[in-house]
Parts: C-alpha cells; structure tokens; sequence
C-alpha cells in the first residue's frame, strides 16, 4: 500500500484483474512455502514434483485450501472446489459510466445493497422465464345452455310422472304397467339432474369440495341409468319370456305375469349398479387428477409462459373400473336391441307399450354406445367431452319420456278414455289381436287331439277289418249242407250286425244322403261301423267321445 501512494489498488489503472493476478500469486508463494515442512518430514522435496506425484500433489492442495490472507483486493480464501471466496462488487451501466450499487460476501452470505439502482420500467428483469399455471374451466355459455334443456327435461319428466300416477285407474295405462313407467320418468329426471354437476368444476367450487362433486355426478348417472334403462329392459325381457316360446313349451309350462317379477327384475339391476358403485367408492375413491399440457407462449410478452392445466374426476384404476362398468352396461344394451328386435311382432294386453319400449331402447342404446367411447378419446378437451356427454344423457331422456308417455297422453285427450269402466267397452287392436291369438292356438290343440283320436280308430279299425277278412275266409271254407243243418249251423241271431251300429255319431251326416260333407279324415266312415257284434258305440272310451264329436 506505501507503494501505491495510499492509492486505490483499483484505482491505479491497468487492468482490472492486476490485483487478483498479484494475491493469486502470492497465494501460491504461500502455499509452496507451506508444502516445505510437511514434505520434508516425509522425506521429500518440492523439486521432487511432478504430475505423477499425488503425494506432493496433495500437500499443495490442502496448503491453497487451507490459505488466508489479507490481499490487495481482500481478503484472500478458497473454497473447496479452488473458487475464491471474496467480496463480489455489483456494478450498473448508469449514463454510460459503471456505478457501484453493492458488494456480496460470499464467505458471509452477506449482500450490502447502496439502493442507488435504476431500472426501466416497474422493476429489476427477470432472472428466469416465469410459468404461470392457468387451469381451463368448461365454457359457461355451453353449460348455460345444456342446463336449461335439462332443467326443462326434468320438469316434462314430472308432467309425465303426474300424469301417469293421476290416470293410473284408467284400463289402458293399467296395461302399460305404470309402476315401470314411473320408475322410468324418476331415472330419467335422475339422469338429466346429473347434467349440472357434470357442467362443475372448479370455477364453481373450491378443489376440496371437487371430489364430492365426482362422487355425486357419478351416483346420479348409475342409479338414473338403473331406473330408466333397467324398468325398460324388465318390460322387453317378460315380454320375450312369456310371448315368443314354442307352442310345445307353452303347453308345458305356462307362465303368467306377475307384477312382483317385474319389480324384483328392476330391483335385481338396481342393486348390481347400486353394490359396484359402493365397491368403487370404498376400495377406490374419486379425487381431482389434473392434467398439464404442453407450455405456450403468449404473444404480449417473450419471458412468460403459460402451464394449461385442467382438472378430472379419477381414481388409481380408473380405467379398470370404467371397463368393469361399460363392459355390464354394454351388454345389457345388447341385449335390449336384440330382445326388442324380437319382440316387434308380439301383441299383448299385458304390456301394452311394449314397441314403444323398444324404439326407445334403440336410441338409448345407440347414443350410449356412441357416447362412451367418444367422451373417453375427448376427455382432454372439456368442452367437446362435457357437450356429447351432456346431449347424449339430454336426448336419450327426452326420447324415452316423448316415445313412453306423449301416445298415452293423446290417446286419452283425443278418445277421451278417462274412466277405468268407459275402457271396458273399448279393444285395442293390440287385445284383439290377442283373442285372435288364443283361440288359434285352442283351435290347434283340439285339432291334434282330434288328429290323435282319428288315427287310434283308423288302427281299431283296421285291426277289425282283418279279423272280419278271416272270418269270411273262414266261412267260405266250410262245405255246403243240408237246410237243418244250415240251420243248425246258422249264427245266433245276437251274431248278427245291429243296424244302429253302422248308424254315424249324434252330429255326423248320414253317410248314405250326404258323403260329400264329411272331411278328409272320415272319408271311409262307413267302415268305421262295421257289421259286426264287437263294433259299436260302446267300443269308444267315454272320455273320447266328446272330443270326436266335436
């Protein structure tokens, strides 16, 4: 320092870095100087030195790091790694000239800030590039809309439902099995009640209260499908069941519909969903997942970017349980289409309204098998995802209801059917067609037990033609003799043929006046009466006479 006059080491000129080039080499004086002792107590020398020797290689080493001192440009320290530890001068290019602006202590961690800095604008730049997360909320106008046609989805649903329960004395919504149908108008408001929560998400609600918002979203959906969907099938299914068996199965068993069958149908449905959804929220529950895209870029500014993030409604095995669930439903759909498409033709009092069912079981069926799949590849999009899932569940409710109760309605107003004891006059085409129905199939089964009876006395009958055959053969073998003995050898007169034997059944035309009239099968009733003792009225078993009779 009494070299420089008691100037500046920073303000002697030269160059900047002449004073940590003169402390660097004293550092390394110092650290040689230190390596003597230690090397010689070891039997070396610093002239022994070279790029092989670790030996001397570290005793240089733990010298420099070991090395502190008070230097022209401070205090003299290194790190661990051979950095320098010093004070760290913080400059400003302020109106083209450096300012000091603060010093950094690296070996303190202490920052001696002057606060005479100045920056263009609000503030020091930015270090780094700053992401901000943004989270994407599902268009409120799109969830506006969708909830008004829900909102007056459910309000026809409870027309539908007042309705029914009110003219459910009424013969003809009788037969329609209302209980089913009411249990269909409640799925159905279940069903488009679970559009709002759907439309949630956390520009509605905070994120600890998301997972209810799943869990309810979820149950309304399940249970709405249940009661719509399963009260449907139940009708299709007893309908299939008891109308489109052989008529040999029939004449086995013959089943009639019973109300409480169809109850436990739609229990037996309800309590499948009812059981998976309960496992499903013990063993796995839902909670929010949030999914990030890919970082973007705003136009206004270069040192921002936007991290879109958008949450869900998942669990761990999501995609296991989804398949469980779609798997069950999609089968049952399948079946609906098949049981509908082989029910079209039937006509039954029982269950009126079962074509009505089944159109609206194909477009349930249609928009679900359609929906499911769609919604799963859109789920990263929320608008596209929540508009098919949303309209599906909207159109599927509004076709069920308008196919299921709007006929009903205008039948009633248009013929005005309101009393249960008015219906009794009045058929559909559906019950005649019934009657039709019934009295074929009686007329079938009396026909082949009359069939069955024709060919047991064709058989008889036969049997005594041969016998009778062998009697003349007989006859005709015995020589002839005198008149006594003709007359002795002559057949009692009770051997004889009774003319009221060869005489037809009560009910049958006189085969000698009027043949032509007789069917195929009495063709040959002449001979059914053959002029013999053993064939009479009294040869036909009693409990078969009326029958042939008739």
């Amino acid at each position: 320092m009494s070299r420089l006059g008691g100037k500046n080491p920073e303000e002697t000129g030269g160059f900047q870095e002449a004073p940590l080039a003169y402390d660097a080499v004293w550092a390394l004086a110092l650290a040689l100087n230190k390596t003597v002792a230690p090397l010689k107590a070891k039997g070396r020398r610093l002239e022994d030195f070279n790029y092989n020797n670790h030996d001397i290689t570290s005793e240089i080493y733990r010298a420099l790091n070991t090395s502190s001192f008070e230097g022209v440009s401070g205090q003299v320290v290194f790190d661990a790694q051979g950095s320098r530890m010093a004070m760290t001068l913080i400059e400003q290019l302020q109106g083209g000239s450096y300012k000091k602006i603060g010093y950094y202590d690296s070996s303190q961690k202490n920052l001696s800030w002057f606060g005479n800095d100045v920056w263009i604008g609000e503030g020091p730049p930015a270090d780094r590039t700053v992401v901000i997360e943004e989270y994407r909320f599902l268009s409120q106008k799109l969830f506006a809309a969708v909830s008004v046609f829900a909102g007056l989805g459910i309000l026809f649903g409870i027309v539908c439902l007042t309705f029914n329960i009110y003219n459910g004395n009424v013969r003809y919504i009788q037969n329609s099995q209302p209980y089913l149908n009411n249990m269909t108008a409640v799925g159905c408001m279940m069903a488009l009640a679970a559009v709002f929560p759907l439309g949630i998400d956390g520009h509605h609600v905070h994120r600890s209260q998301f997972p209810v918002v799943c869990q309810f979203r979820l149950w309304l959906l399940g249970l709405g499908f249940s009661l719509a969907y399963g009260s449907m099938f139940t009708k299709i299914w007893w309908v299939h069941t008891l109308f489109t068996k052989k008529e040999e199965k029939k004449e086995k068993k013959k089943q009639h519909l019973e109300p409480w069958k169809l109850y436990a149908t739609v229990g037996v449905l309800l309590a499948i969903d009812f059981l998976s959804l309960m496992i499903w929220q013990i063993v796995d529950p839902l909670h929010i997942t949030v999914e990030k895209f890919t970082k973007e870029a705003p136009k206004e500014d270069l040192d921002v970017l936007i991290q879109p993030l958008l949450e869900h409604c998942s669990s761990e095995k999501m995609n296991t349980w989804l398949g469980v669930v779609y798997g069950y439903k999609g089968l049952l759909l399948l079946l609906g289409i098949f049981l509908a498409y082989e029910t079209k033709s039937v006509s039954t009092e029982k269950i009126n309204d079962h074509r009505a069912v089944g159109m609206a079981i194909y477009n349930v069926a249609v928009l679900c098998l359609i929906t499911a799949p769609v919604t799963m590849i859109l789920s990263s999009q929320q608008d596209a995802s929540f508009a098919f899932a949303s309209l599906a569940v909207v159109f599927s409710a509004y076709i069920t209801l308008v196919v299921l109760f709007v006929p009903k309605m205008r039948r009633l107003i248009t013929r005005g059917e309101w009393q249960s004891e008015q219906q009794d006059t009045l058929k559909t085409g559906s019950s005649t067609n019934n009657n039709d129905e019934e009295k074929s199939r009686q007329l079938e089964r009396e026909n082949r037990e009359l069939q069955k009876i024709i060919q047991e006395k064709e058989e008889r009958v036969s049997a005594l033609r041969n016998q009778l055959a062998e009697r003349q053969s007989l006859r005709n073998r015995r020589p002839p003799s005198t008149g006594q003995n003709q007359n002795h050898n002559a057949p009692p007169p009770s051997s004889q043929p009774d003319p009221k034997s060869l005489l037809p059944p009560p009910g049958y035309p006189n085969p000698a006046t009027d043949n032509h009239a007789l069917p195929p099968s009495f063709s040959n009733s002449s001979s059914l009466y053959p002029a013999d003792s053993k064939m009479s009225r009294n040869h036909c078993h009693n409990s078969q006479i009326p029958l042939l009779y008739k």
